[in-house]
């Protein structure tokens, strides 16, 4: 296994399976000067960055009172 000049290794399925490493999941590194271990990232307090733009788009919510048909009509040109 190679290191990409960008710093990046695929690690193996099997491998990732097992450790419970999922697409997108958050992880750290460390070395104790020999050994460089990854493991899963301690969850960030706060909200995640889904839950920021849910929140955002609840805040956020139009006053104009149109049903389902209206805006169809609308985007149809049907005034």
């Amino acid at each position: 296994m190679r290191i990409t000049s960008k710093g990046q290794v695929t690690i193996p399925a099997a491998i990732r399976e097992r450790a419970g490493l999922l697409p997108n999941t958050e992880v750290a590194f460390a070395f104790d000067g020999n050994i460089v271990t990854l493991t899963p990232a301690k969850p960030k307090k706060g909200l995640s960055r889904g839950e920021q733009i849910v929140a955002h788009l609840s805040r956020h919510r139009g006053d104009v009172k149109l049903t389902t048909d209206e805006i169809m009509a609308m985007t149809r040109g049907e005034e």
